[in-house]
This record gives C-alpha cells, structure tokens and sequence, in this order.
C-alpha cells in the first residue's frame, strides 16, 4: 500500500500534514522526536517511529511512494554546528530514506529567510539572486535546497513558506506577544516594515498539492497567505486578542542594528551562548517590508491560499476565549 512518509510529524506544521492526510484515509508514516506526540498519531492511525534525523540513529527500512521533509532547526539563534547537524545533516539523511524508499515524489520544507536582506523587498520572486545568508539559518536553508535540487530521481519540490501561525504555534506570535509584554516593540523607518504570513491549514494543504503534483516546471515555490501585513498591525490585533495593548518606541533603524549585532557578539562569546535580546535579522524583520511573490505556485500548480489573515486570528485565538 502506498503513503506518504512525513518527517518532523511531531512539529508544527508535520503534525497538520499528517493530521490532514490521516483524515482523508491516506496512510502516513510519521517520524519525529517526541514520543508522547507520536503515541497520538499513533492513536490516530499513523504508522510511526521516533528518529531523530541529525543523530547516527539508524534510518528504518520503509515503503512509500510519497515524502514531506518538515524535519528542521528554525530558530533566530543557535551555533552553526546545530543548524548544520539538522538542516544539512537531516536533509542529507532524509534523502537517503527517501531514495531506499523507494519515493517517487519528496517535498522539501525550506524557508523564505533565504531571501532576506536589509532592504524593502516586495513581491520577491523565487528566481531572484539569492543575497549573502543574514545568519547560520538561512545559509543552511539553502544548502539543504542544493542537496534536495541534486536528486532528480525524487521528482523534489521544495516549497518557501512565510510565517507560519495558527492554533498550536509557540514560535511566531507567542514570540511576538512575550516581547510585547515585556517591553515598547522598535518602531522604525516610519513604521513601513510589512510581512506575509501564512495560516497553518493553507501550508499544509500547499505541501499536499505539491506531493500530489503530477509536474512541476520550476521546483521550487513560494507559500503564503498572500496578503501584505504591516507588522505594526500583526502585532497589535495579535495583542487585542488576548487584551494586551501593545507599546511602540520610536528607534533609528542603524542603531537598532548595531546594537544587536553587538549583543550577538557578546552572547555568542558567553557559556552556553544565551539568546540575545534581539538579533540584526529579527530587528529587520520590524524594519524593512519583505513580501512574497505567489504567481509561480498559483500558475503551476493552481494553489492558493484560503484563510486571510483576520479569519486565521480568529481560529488561533479561539481556543483562549472563556
């Protein structure tokens, strides 16, 4: 019987893909890291194995015909060593799996931080030349995507989505939401800073789309909610949900940099390295517009998103209403 073999099933996104897979009667082959979310997979029918993709752990003997890489470190911080172990590592041995598999389509989880660099960037293009990696994330992004690229047995596709939220995040708006609380968020060149973001169901149904592509002419595709955000208005309809005024402080957009890049040093020369208060990539991120273009994926492979970003608020936060 074939199915489709999902790694990081564990993690965020993993975990819808498999949930929504699992609910059309497919059979999933989960693999991921915690034990007590692969039970409920389990539970829900998914044939499943811990494994940890970057460790020497053997790699299981597997049958499938489908393969969904979700499997990485995504983090603003972290040494080169760890994002190399999972994203270079992992994807190298993600591949293999794949390839003795016998996996006639493999769907590679990259990320649009690849893209990224200190300036306004609207509509950005899958086919524009790639800047100098602002951190280990983004370079490891995309050696992982070069790796993917060199296996055309595969049929690869690898998909770029954008900020991703919705019930169960504990990274994008709860990140958010604990700087808020603690402090005024950098208000900075006026405020024009702007984002895509992309609700969880919609990237989980542009990675079904792609495993079940019959072609794919460019291989590599963006994945949004396909709406320009100002990042001043995320964060404060984010707050209002959970009846958080948000503070701003007006702050110079150079000085703001330098200081984090000042911090990074300083934390990355301490013990254990301690996250920074906030890293040059994260303060850009409250600085510069950086949108996706979605023309190529809506061309070639007809997907769109269907959950704008207020519908997909409403869904997140409402599990928090009394």
């Amino acid at each position: 019987m074939s199915g489709t073999v999902i790694t990081g099933a564990t993690g965020f996104l993993g975990g819808a893909i498999a949930h929504r897979l699992l609910a059309e009667g497919e059979r999933v082959i989960a693999l991921g890291r915690d034990r007590a979310k692969l039970a409920a997979l389990a539970e829900a029918g998914a044939e499943t194995h811990a494994l940890d993709l970057s460790s020497d752990d053997a790699l299981p003997a597997l049958d499938a015909t489908g393969f969904i890489h979700c499997a990485a470190l995504s983090s603003p911080w972290g040494t080169r060593a760890a994002f190399e172990r999972a994203n270079i590592t992992g994807t190298r041995r993600a591949l293999l799996l794949a390839l003795e598999a016998g996996v006639r389509r493999f769907v590679h989880i990259s990320s649009p931080s690849i893209y990224f660099r200190f300036a306004d960037q609207d509509a950005v293009r899958e086919d524009i030349p790639l800047p100098p990696p602002v951190n280990a994330y983004a370079a490891t992004k995309a050696a992982s995507e070069s790796l993917v690229l060199a296996v055309p047995d595969l049929s690869p596709i690898i998909l770029r989505p954008r900020g991703l939220y919705g019930p169960g995040d504990t990274a994008l708006l709860p990140r958010l939401l604990r700087a808020a609380a603690t402090r005024p968020l950098p208000l900075m060149r006026g405020g024009v800073a702007a984002t895509d973001l992309t609700y969880i169901d919609d990237v989980a149904d542009a990675a079904i789309t792609a495993l079940r592509a019959r072609a794919a002419p460019s291989q590599i595709y963006n994945v949004s909610g396909g709406e320009a955000l100002s990042i001043r208005m995320v964060a404060e309809r984010a707050g209002a949900m959970v009846g958080l005024t948000v503070r701003w402080r007006k702050m110079p957009w150079p000085v703001v940099k330098t200081a984090a890049q000042a911090a990074e040093s300083f934390c990355a020369a301490l013990p254990g390295r301690p996250e920074p208060p906030v890293t040059a990539y994260s303060g850009g991120l409250f600085a510069f517009r950086q949108t996706l273009s979605l023309d190529r994926i809506g061309r070639e492979l007809g997907w769109r998103p269907r959950v704008c970003f207020e519908a997909g608020l409403a869904r997140t936060f409402a599990q928090r209403a009394p």
